[in-house]
C-alpha cells in the first residue's frame, strides 16, 4: 500500500484554500490549509510535506520569503498559484526555486492535472532504485539520498533542478535540445517557450558557480541546447 500524500496549501483567502483542499481531496490526497506565512512556517518544520501549493500575498511572511526558505533547505515541490500575473514576477519565482506557477483565476482540471504531476515526477526521483552515483569532474550525485555536492560541500536543488543534473551526468556526451529537456523533465509537450529552461539552466549554473566560480560545468550548443562541458 502506496504512503498518503499531504500537500500543504498556503493560502489567506478563505475560499480559494477551501477550493484548492477540494481539488485536492478529489484526487486522492490530504490537504493542510494555512492561512498566513508565520502559519504555514510552523507547518514547515514540524513536518516533511509532498507538495506546497503557495500564495505570494500573505500575511505574517510573503510567499516570496518561504518559497526562499524552502528552496535552501528541500526539494519539496511547490507551486505557487498567484494573482499576479507579470512576466517579471513568475520568472523571478521560478528563479528562486519554484517548479510551477500558476495565475488566478485557474481552472480546477488544469491545478489537478499540474499537481498530479508533480507528485509523479518526484516520486520518481525520489524512488530510483539505482544506488550509484553520478560523478561529473567534482560534482557527485547520490541517487539514493537525492544528494548533490560540489566539492564535498552538499548543495541544495529544488526537485526539477535535480532531475535536470541527473539527466546532464546521466549521458554526459548528449546535446540535449530544451524540447529534450523539457519532455523528459516536465513529462509535457514542448511548445516552444524558452524561458523555463532558460532559468532552471541558469539556477543550477548559479549554485555551481557559487562553490566554484572557475569552473564551468554546463555548457550552451549555440542552435542545439546544451551538454556537460568536459
Amino acid at each position: 500500500m502506496s504512503e498518503p500524500i499531504h500537500i500543504l496549501v498556503v493560502e489567506d483567502d478563505n475560499d480559494i484554500n477551501q477550493l484548492l483542499c477540494n481539488i485536492i481531496r478529489k484526487s486522492g490526497y490530504f490537504p493542510q490549509p494555512a492561512f498566513s506565512g508565520t502559519e504555514a512556517m510552523l507547518y514547515l518544520e514540524n513536518k516533511e510535506w509532498d507538495m506546497l501549493l503557495l500564495d505570494l500575498m500573505l500575511p505574517g511572511m510573503s510567499g516570496d520569503e518561504i518559497l526562499t526558505k524552502i528552496a535552501e533547505q528541500s526539494n519539496t515541490p511547490v507551486m505557487v498559484i498567484s494573482a499576479k500575473i507579470d512576466q517579471e514576477t513568475k520568472i523571478g519565482m521560478l528563479r528562486t526555486g519554484a517548479d510551477d506557477y500558476i495565475t488566478k483565476p485557474f481552472d480546477n482540471e488544469e491545478v489537478a492535472a499540474r499537481i498530479y504531476s508533480h507528485l509523479r515526477r518526484y516520486q520518481r526521483i525520489t524512488k530510483l532504485p539505482n544506488t550509484k552515483k553520478l560523478v561529473h569532474k567534482d560534482i557527485e550525485i547520490d541517487q539514493e539520498a537525492k544528494t548533490v555536492a560540489l566539492q564535498e560541500k552538499k548543495l541544495n536543488f529544488t526537485a526539477r533542478e535535480y532531475e535536470i543534473l541527473v539527466l546532464f551526468l546521466s549521458s554526459p556526451k548528449k546535446i540535449f535540445t530544451k524540447k529534450n529537456l523539457f519532455e523528459s523533465v516536465w513529462k509535457e509537450a514542448y511548445y516552444g517557450d524558452d524561458n523555463i529552461i532558460n532559468v532552471h539552466i541558469s539556477n543550477i549554473r548559479n549554485k555551481l558557480a557559487a562553490i566554484h566560480p572557475e569552473e564551468q560545468y554546463i555548457e550552451t550548443v549555440w542552435g542545439m541546447g546544451y551538454r556537460l562541458k568536459t
